[in-house]
C-alpha cells in the first residue's frame, strides 16, 4: 500500500496527538473472593504501543476484557477518548451507562483474541466486511474495498473466497487482525494472539503485527508472552503482579535493567 493513497490513510486510523486515550482510575475487579485488579491506575497515550507482561493470573487479560465491556469493574472508572466507558454523567452524577452509550464508546476499540472467533459460515471477505456494514453503516462497496485492502496488507488478498476452515491457524488469526482493523479503531487490543498457534505459525502473525505497529498510528495495548515481540514494538512495558503495576518503563529499561525483584524473577523464567 502506498502511504499517500486515501484508502491507506483510512486504514492507518485517526491521526494521533499524544493525548490520553485510555485511563483506569482506581479500578478493582473481583471474581468471588479473588481480587484480580486492585485499585488499578494507569493510562495509555494515543499512538503509543503499550505491552502488559507478568505471570498468568496477574490481571492482564482482565484489563482487555474490561475495555471490551465483556466484564464490568466492581469499583473505579475507565475512560476511552475522554468518555466514560461503563458510566455516564446524568444530572451531575456518575451512573452506570446505558447500552447505547457503551456501544458508542466501544466503537473506538478493536480486539484480537487468543481464539480467532471468525464466523465459520462466512467467507473470509465477508468476515472482514460484516461489522463495518452492520455496526458502522458503511456501504457494501466501501466495506469491500476496505476489506480487500486490509486482507492484502496481512498477506491474504488471494484467500477472500475461502472459508475459515480452509485456512491455517496463522491465516485465521491474520484474518481476525484485518477484521479488527476494518472497524478503524483508535486502539487495538491484542490478547496473547499467538498462544493458540502452532510454533511454526507464530512468526508470520507477529510479522504482520510488527508491520502494523511500525507503519500505522494506531494505539496498541498488548498482552503477550513473546518477549522479543514486546521489545520490538513497545513504547512502554508494564509489569503486572497480583493485580497491580509493579514496574513501568521503556522496553530497554524493563528487559535490560529492571528495578523490581519480581520483574527480574519473571523475566529470568521467560527469556
Amino acid at each position: 500500500m502506498s502511504a499517500d493513497s486515501s484508502t491507506s490513510q483510512e486504514i492507518r486510523n485517526p491521526a494521533v496527538d499524544g493525548s490520553e486515550l485510555i485511563r483506569f482510575d482506581h479500578v478493582t475487579k473481583r471474581f468471588g473472593a479473588n481480587t484480580v485488579l486492585d485499585e488499578l491506575d494507569f493510562s495509555v497515550a494515543s499512538g503509543k504501543h503499550v505491552t502488559l507482561i507478568g505471570p498468568s493470573g496477574s490481571g492482564k487479560t482482565t484489563i482487555l476484557r474490561l475495555l471490551m465491556t465483556l466484564l464490568k469493574p466492581d469499583e473505579g472508572t475507565i475512560k476511552v477518548g475522554g468518555e466514560y466507558l461503563t458510566h455516564e454523567e446524568k444530572n451531575g452524577k456518575l451512573v452506570p451507562a446505558g447500552e447505547k452509550h457503551v456501544r458508542e464508546v466501544r466503537k473506538n476499540i478493536g480486539m484480537v483474541f487468543q481464539q480467532f472467533n471468525l464466523f465459520p459460515n462466512m467467507k473470509v471477505l465477508r468476515n472482514v466486511m460484516e461489522a463495518p456494514v452492520t455496526v458502522l453503516g458503511l456501504s457494501k462497496d466501501e466495506a469491500e474495498e476496505r476489506a480487500r485492502e486490509l486482507l492484502d496488507m496481512v498477506g491474504l488478498g488471494d484467500r477472500c473466497d475461502a472459508y475459515p476452515t480452509q485456512l491455517s491457524g496463522g491465516q485465521q488469526q491474520r484474518v481476525a487482525i484485518a477484521r479488527a482493523l476494518a472497524m478503524r479503531p483508535q486502539v487495538l487490543l491484542l490478547d496473547e494472539v499467538t498462544s493458540a498457534l502452532d510454533p511454526e505459525l507464530v512468526a508470520g502473525v507477529l510479522d504482520v503485527l510488527r508491520d502494523i505497529a511500525h507503519t500505522t498510528d494506531i494505539t496498541m495495548l498488548c498482552v503477550t508472552h513473546e518477549m522479543n515481540f514486546a521489545r520490538d514494538i513497545s513504547d512502554q512495558v508494564l509489569m503486572f503482579d497480583a493485580g497491580r503495576v509493579i514496574e513501568s518503563g521503556s522496553p530497554e529499561k524493563i528487559f535490560s535493567d529492571p528495578e523490581h525483584e519480581r520483574t527480574r524473577e519473571f523475566l529470568s523464567a521467560v527469556l
